[in-house]
């Protein structure tokens, strides 16, 4: 092998291995929930993690464009509405896929229309995605009332297994 294709071969590998660092590493079950805190908030917040200790926080990593995210939307609502009473806070952090997803006012008319009512975060810079070491659109993540991941699901489906994951957390009183 030649010196030039030792040279392109190391350089593709170091890209590999820091890529995944440079992006955020996945976030394993069971670790310390990173910080949600980012601008501009569309509706509600700001919010915090450490804010929100004592609560459970579904945490969902979404773009407008997406249609699989908009699929998701309409189970999130239902979650938001019947389980917020119990502690659970619903965070939408948009992250977006396209530079014509990043306007303010788009995600703001985005979240109206698509009747969200919990708590959305824009993250335009990927700050909270790279933190959650999010990797793909939508992704969704609970955290226990500590402060701990506990659940992550990406795509579509498994709502019965997610929602059966949000009571357990409510109904653990520690």
């Amino acid at each position: 092998m030649t010196l030039r294709r030792l040279l392109v071969l190391g350089a593709l590998v170091a890209a590999v291995l820091c890529g995944g660092a440079a992006a955020g590493q996945a976030l394993r079950l069971g670790q310390p929930a990173p910080e949600v805190t980012g601008e501009p908030w569309i509706t509600g917040g700001p919010l915090s993690m450490q804010g929100l200790r004592g609560r459970v926080v579904l945490v969902e990593f979404w773009t407008y464009g997406c249609v699989n995210c908009e699929n998701v939307i309409p189970q999130l609502r239902a979650w938001h509405e019947k389980y917020e009473p119990a502690g659970l806070v619903v965070i939408g952090v948009h992250s977006p896929e396209f530079p014509w997803e990043k306007r303010r006012d788009k995600v703001a008319a985005a979240t109206k229309r698509f009747g969200i009512r919990y708590p959305v975060v824009q993250d335009n810079d990927f700050a909270i995605w790279n933190r959650w070491g999010v990797r793909a659109w939508p992704t969704m993540l609970l955290v226990d009332r500590q402060g701990v991941v506990r659940y992550r699901h990406i795509g579509e489906g498994e709502y019965d297994e997610t929602e059966a994951a949000i009571r357990r957390l409510i109904a653990d009183p520690s």
